[in-house]
């Protein structure tokens, strides 16, 4: 997105805002449209450093950035936004995407905003409170024999989508921005999340942790920090496995080249670390049980990876916390039952 139509985006907050002070009274949040409160530079989302009680290392600094903040509660909200905006639906087309939930959740949100109609194929090892969402907000929903973790690009919800798109028994009715191969993944992340974090730790940042999904958020933040500082190091975190229950999160690597996401720059990641199920759901909890921070299980993951780097590493971390717990309760409730 260029600079003045990321300006633009804010521009009902702001003229407010002066509104409100040339009348003398505080400036409100009150915004013309759920669209405004999508997180960007204007408006970051918060970053929380982490206690000795989590982090036990004195010279590794860990920040977390929490995406839950944004209006639909993830981090994905960015990426909707700019998709939406990319993609031209004529008269009768319906917007189609495959998701693991929190694009879809984003994007059914901002299309209903905008009158759009929309489908959505979901593997079916979504989380429940994911799916429930999506059905809450009225999207046309279709549960897809998946894994979580599908080989790139034409399985699963992936296939469905695709089809969908190109069969000509549906005759151009649907339409789908593709978050997997589209720029403009990259293009909110470099837009919004990579400033928001060089502005937020004034440029003191050492490693950037992400995880692999649709590799938008390691591509996009990566490809700016690295810009300003080419010493940062940019550390994505897997899956241990294909087979897991870290929606969002997936493992690329030795992948064959034709299974490699379309839209990650493998030439921006400094080190890749592995994470199981286990590891990541216990830093989760650990998180909300030290810090009152609840997050996702995949934020679990980045936060035990960081934590092992930070064992034997000095400086100060970032750590990308997709969304928040509460879409996961059903997955933590397992771990809790075997306390």
């Amino acid at each position: 997105m260029k600079p003045q139509a990321c300006a633009q985006q804010n521009l009902a907050c702001r003229s407010i805002t002066t509104r409100a002070k040339t009348s003398n009274t505080p400036p409100q949040r009150v915004y013309d449209n759920i669209v405004d409160l999508i997180a960007n530079p204007d408006n970051p989302t918060p970053m929380v450093k982490l206690s000795e009680r989590y982090n036990t290392s004195s010279d590794f600094d860990i920040f977390i950035k929490l995406e839950s903040f944004n209006p639909f509660g993830s981090i994905k909200d960015r990426t909707a936004l700019y998709l939406l905006r990319g993609t031209h639906l004529a008269d009768g087309q319906v917007l189609a995407e495959p998701t693991a939930g929190n694009t879809g959740i984003a994007l059914a949100a901002l299309s209903n905003a905008q009158g759009t109609p929309i489908a959505l194929a979901v593997p079916e090892a979504t989380p429940e409170e994911k799916k429930t969402l999506l059905r809450f907000l009225g999207a046309e929903l279709l549960e897809v024999e998946d894994e979580l973790c599908p080989l790139f690009p034409t399985e699963g919800a992936r296939g469905v989508v695709k089809s969908m798109v190109e069969s000509a028994a549906f005759n151009g009715k649907y339409v789908s921005p593709n978050q997997y191969e589209n720029q403009l993944n990259v293009e909110a992340h470099y837009h919004t999340t990579g400033p928001e974090i060089w502005n937020q730790t004034g440029g003191n940042i050492d490693y950037f942790f992400a995880a692999f999904g649709t590799c938008g958020t390691i591509t996009g933040v990566g490809r700016y920090l690295k810009e300003r500082n080419p010493d940062i190091k940019i550390i994505g975190i897997e899956p241990s496995s294909r087979a897991h229950k870290l929606s969002g999160i997936k493992q690329i690597s030795n992948l064959p080249d034709e299974f490699k996401p379309k839209i990650l720059d493998y030439s921006l990641i400094d080190d890749i670390i592995a994470v199981d199920d286990d590891d990541a759901f216990e830093a989760g909890i650990q998180l909300a049980r030290t810090e009152g921070i609840m997050v996702g299980p995949t934020t679990g993951a980045l936060l035990h990876a960081a934590r092992q780097t930070g064992a034997t590493a000095s400086g100060r971390a970032v750590v990308i916390s997709p969304d928040g717990a509460a879409k996961y309760v059903s997955a933590y409730a397992e771990y809790l039952d075997q306390e």
